[in-house]
């Protein structure tokens, strides 16, 4: 009986340490905020306190913006934080909605009020999460959220208890903060606060500005990203053609870079980055466009330049790396290869530009020259492109292309749910062709929409049989963009799809650039293309121009996360945490997701605890032929 007496004083002692320990973190926050206006310090405090006070892996706060239509993460600390802060998403997707909705807290002991449908709904969506209002008094502010407890267990009434205090004293100092107002210093407004007050509201409005267009730019160097590297691109290109001027493009590739990786890390790798840029940037006027490709390669887009003056550019960038850099207390030697081709002299299009110049700058590097131009007799590939031209119309009269079919299953359960239809083309003189050559030659050429065309029908009759003999499976088919935008597209599906039900065995693949034509034309046709009962897919999500409002503005149903991702997520932490969230912003939109490239067991099963839809790759299994494909779908049934 004392050892019992002993355990409860125990308890009841260690029970009110840990009240103190609130008490203290509650008023330390207030003192901490209470004189702050800076907005992102006070979400910075709010969330890491709110964090330690409930034991949560993350946590976040999402802010109601203006328009009361969306919220956007404002603030974050903890695991993937940094990834999701500063995404905006529209109030009737996700937890956030609901709470807004509904004016109370979510927690999971929210579900016992919830109807069968709703609770079988949030138990998928929501996961192991609270999230309580932020209200002020004169408006209401958002909400902050706790995603995960530290030590693997659910979230419980005192968590929420210390979380709906904790809002109600930060509330008041963020709402003073967003008002500029404060009782504790209104005495000491001055002439000098005044002006940082109008300092700050300039920041905010750049910042506003930077979000707008973050997509755009590259996260490392702040320099234009591939999308809007094409976008400047094209638009020199077309302003070249009305003034029958002339471009130079350079391509700046750093030399044994992933030795520099490999030696100090991928992020004193990335600061050297980030310091090439700067210097790069001091190089080029505000005609001219300086991108990051990706990796380790800068391009220069130089209008109204000749060759001689290319040339002469391009030592000029060199000559901006011949100053070392101090990077981690090392020394730093950097030298690159450049290589330049020139429009129109070495082409007309983005893509044979970019083919050209690419083989110009491996030239350069593999022949220990600093700068190469391009030179189509060195490139034995352009000398047998009228050959290969022939070849791949001949294919396409003679139907030599064939479709393969690789597998996708259900990442939970392992059925085979879908399938994508892959071209392949073999060719008696040349051997098997791969894929990639043979379609750069069909979009150069004029051939594609042909092509295309064929594939659709193609996978649609396999589709069918499919369909007759085993069950219903969706075929995915890949859309060039210039087929997709092309002015008879519309008419031409709709020769193809004729019912619904034959839509509903197709799932076409688009790819994010297409974000950058004309909106409201892609709109249209994408919404005829689901008017059929056709699914839309964004392939290779991640690598091209992301804009989440444009994407939920568009009747996408999935996303496919680039394989460059999946391949080295098990080992590479920041590939790990680019998947969770690009999985976790998907769901929140109401989009399935696809990995693609899923090689390996510790890749799915990683997948899987990340809550990945489906999995494509070898592991299942490579593209079958129709034959192979059925025999594969026997043993799967």
């Amino acid at each position: 009986m004392e050892n019992g007496n002993s355990s409860n004083i125990i308890d009841l002692g260690q029970s009110l340490r840990d009240k103190e320990t609130e008490i203290d973190l509650l008023q330390e926050t207030f003192t901490e905020i209470g004189s702050e206006f800076d907005l992102e310090k006070i979400f910075k405090i709010v969330s890491e306190r709110a964090r330690e006070l409930i034991s949560a892996e993350t946590v976040l706060i999402p802010i109601l913006d203006d328009n009361n239509e969306t919220y956007t993460y404002r603030g974050g600390s903890g695991n993937n934080s940094s990834d999701i802060v500063g995404q905006s998403l529209p109030l009737e997707f996700g937890v956030c909605g609901w709470v807004w909705k509904h004016n109370k807290p979510w927690w999971l002991g929210m579900m016992d009020e919830l109807s069968d449908e709703e609770k079988n709904r949030w138990e998928k969506e929501a996961g192991n999460m609270i999230l309580v209002p932020l209200q002020g008094k004169h408006q209401f502010l958002g909400g902050i959220a706790g995603l995960n407890k530290l030590d693997g267990s659910s979230f419980g009434k005192k968590d929420l208890n210390l979380l709906q205090l904790f809002a109600s004293i930060v509330s008041v100092a963020i709402e003073n903060a967003m008002a500029v107002k404060s009782i504790e210093i209104s005495h000491e407004l001055n002439e000098d606060y005044r002006l940082k007050l109008e300092n700050l509201n300039k920041q905010l409005i750049d910042s506003s500005k930077e979000l707008e267009y973050l997509s755009l730019y590259d996260s490392v160097t702040a320099l234009p990203n591939r999308s809007l590297f094409y976008d400047r691109l094209t638009r020199d290109i077309n302003n070249a053609e009305s003034n029958d001027s002339s471009i130079a493009i350079l391509l700046i590739d750093i030399d044994s870079f992933k030795d520099i990786n490999d030696t100090l890390g991928h992020d004193h790798g990335d600061r050297l980055l980030s310091e090439i840029a700067h210097r790069f940037g001091d190089e080029v006027y505000h005609t001219e466009t300086l991108a990051r490709l990706g990796g380790d390669e800068f391009i220069v887009v130089l209008p109204e330049h000749d060759r001689k003056r290319a040339v002469k550019r391009a030592e000029r960038f060199l000559a901006r790396l011949k100053d070392t850099f101090a990077i981690k207390e090392n020394v730093i030697h950097v030298n690159a290869s450049v290589g330049v081709a020139l429009y129109p002299e070495h082409g007309r299009s983005i893509s044979n530009l970019l083919s050209h110049v690419d083989f110009a700058m491996y030239e350069a590097k593999n022949n220990s020259i600093k700068i190469r131009v391009y030179d189509p007799e060195d490139d034995h590939l352009a000398q047998g492109h009228l050959a290969m031209v022939a070849d791949v119309r001949k294919a396409l009269d003679e139907k030599q292309f064939e479709l393969h079919y690789q597998p996708k299953i259900s990442a939970q359960t392992g059925q085979l749910i879908a399938a994508e239809a892959l071209g392949r083309w073999y060719c008696k003189e040349r051997g098997q062709v791969p894929p990639n050559i043979f379609i750069r030659v069909l979009e150069q050429n004029g051939l594609i929409d042909e092509y295309t065309y064929w594939a659709i029908e193609t996978a649609l009759a396999q589709a069918k049989e499919w369909k007759s003999g085993f069950s219903i499976m969706r075929v995915a088919v890949n859309l060039s963009p210039q087929t997709l935008m092309h002015p008879e597209f519309i008419e031409k599906i709709d020769q193809i799809i004729r019912t619904e039900s034959d839509g509903e065995l197709l799932t076409f693949e688009i790819t994010e650039n297409l974000f950058l034509s004309e909106f409201d034309r892609l709109a249209e046709v994408l919404e005829h293309i689901c008017s059929l009962g056709v699914e839309l897919s964004i392939d290779d999500y991640g690598t091209g121009y992301s804009s989440l409002s444009r994407l939920r503005r568009l009747p996408v149903s999935e996303l496919k996360i680039d394989q460059t991702f999946i391949k080295e997520m098990v080992d590479n932490k920041d590939d790990e945490a680019v998947v969770h969230s690009t999985i976790e912003l998907a769901h929140n939109l109401g989009l399935s997701v696809v990995a693609e490239g899923v090689e390996n067991q510790s890749a799915l099963d990683l997948l899987t605890r990340l809550g990945c839809d489906t999995i494509q790759g070898f592991l299942i299994s490579k593209p079958l032929n129709a034959s192979m494909f059925n025999a594969f779908l026997e043993d799967a049934n």
